[in-house]
C-alpha cells in the first residue's frame, strides 16, 4: 500500500522548485483569486518550519509586516503556488525556528550562511 502512494506521490510532485530549507529567506508567488479575477501575489520571509513528505509536503514563512508578525503555510506542490525564489540561507540549528516569533528586532536575524 505504501508503495503505491510513494508512486502516486512522485507522479504529482512538481520538480520546478529550488532546494530550500528552514532558516533560508524565500519569496514565494502565489495565486491570489478575488471574485473572478486572479492575480499572483508575492509572500517574502523566512521559512520557519517544513511539514510533512511527498505530495502533502508543506512549509511555514513568517515576515513582519507593519510591526505585526504574519505567517503564512504554502503547500510545495499545490497549483496556487507558482514560483518559490531563495534569496539567501541562513545558518540554523533546529528544524523548527518558533522562537523567533517571541524575538523583535535585531535579534530576529538569523546568521547567513558562507558559500564555500
Amino acid at each position: 500500500m505504501n508503495a503505491i502512494i510513494n508512486k502516486i506521490d512522485k507522479q504529482n510532485a512538481k520538480n520546478n522548485f529550488p532546494q530550500f530549507r528552514v532558516g533560508d529567506a524565500v519569496k514565494v508567488h502565489a495565486k491570489i483569486r478575488e471574485g473572478d479575477k486572479e492575480r499572483i501575489q508575492v509572500f517574502s520571509g523566512t521559512v520557519i518550519a517544513m511539514n510533512g513528505s511527498g505530495a502533502k509536503k508543506s512549509f511555514t514563512v513568517r515576515r513582519i509586516s507593519h510591526g505585526v508578525g504574519v505567517e503564512k503555510v504554502f503547500p510545495v506542490y499545490a497549483p496556487h503556488t507558482t514560483r518559490i525564489e531563495v534569496q539567501h540561507s541562513s545558518h540554523v540549528r533546529r528544524a523548527k525556528l518558533y522562537y523567533l516569533r517571541h524575538l523583535t528586532g535585531k535579534k530576529t536575524r538569523l546568521r547567513e550562511k558562507t558559500r564555500k
